[in-house]
């Protein structure tokens, strides 16, 4: 991974293939590159998320997950090569037992609603999920750590735990609480 991106337009693309980390060309369709692009639109995503009024401590964590998914699309890019580390999968998991610990428990299903934060990360946890399918579906027919796919399960756990974290900080007078689901079944019993 030591060359840098010079050129943006090369037109190596046009037959409808793409170049790996490793140099190696692939078909646009290719599992890899999917995994990778699912990757690369949650960071989008989460850019997104960022350009909102967060409480500072979410955005500094928001800030170093950008960084770590950047490292996984970087692994999945060159076959073979490790470039996540564990410790971002413990911090994932330290951050989810810190937010969930400030919540009340769950007695309803919620819907993805509340304040525009709190929808943003809803957005950003589907699209986790998606990733951790792409490369589930890649480990199925290449070698892929468990690292990336163990690090998807815990952000995307860890989106819905900071969208119900968004609604209690109601920073746009909006929120306050989250958005439960209204079962009809539920509602008869």
């Amino acid at each position: 991974m030591a060359n840098r991106l010079t050129q943006i337009a090369t037109r190596t693309g046009d037959d409808g293939t793409t170049g790996l980390g490793d140099g190696q060309r692939v078909p646009k369709d290719h599992l890899r590159v999917e995994a990778m692009g699912d990757v690369d639109e949650l960071n989008s995503q989460l850019g997104v998320l960022l350009a909102e009024p967060l409480p500072d401590d979410i955005r500094e964590l928001l800030v170093v997950i950008q960084h770590e998914l950047f490292n996984l699309g970087g692994e999945l890019s060159i076959p073979g090569f490790e470039l996540l580390k564990e410790e971002a999968v413990l911090r994932l998991d330290e951050a989810l037992e810190h937010y969930n610990a400030t919540l009340p428990r769950l007695k309803e299903f919620i819907l993805p609603a509340g304040t525009r934060s709190a929808a943003l990360a809803h957005v950003a946890r589907t699209m986790a999920r998606r990733a951790e399918r792409a490369v589930v579906r890649l480990a199925a027919s290449d070698t892929v750590r468990s690292a990336p796919r163990q690090y998807l399960n815990r952000l995307s756990d860890l989106l819905f735990v900071l969208a119900r974290v968004l609604n209690r900080a109601n920073l746009d007078g909006l929120g306050g609480d989250d958005v439960y689901w209204r079962s009809e079944r539920l509602a008869r019993e």
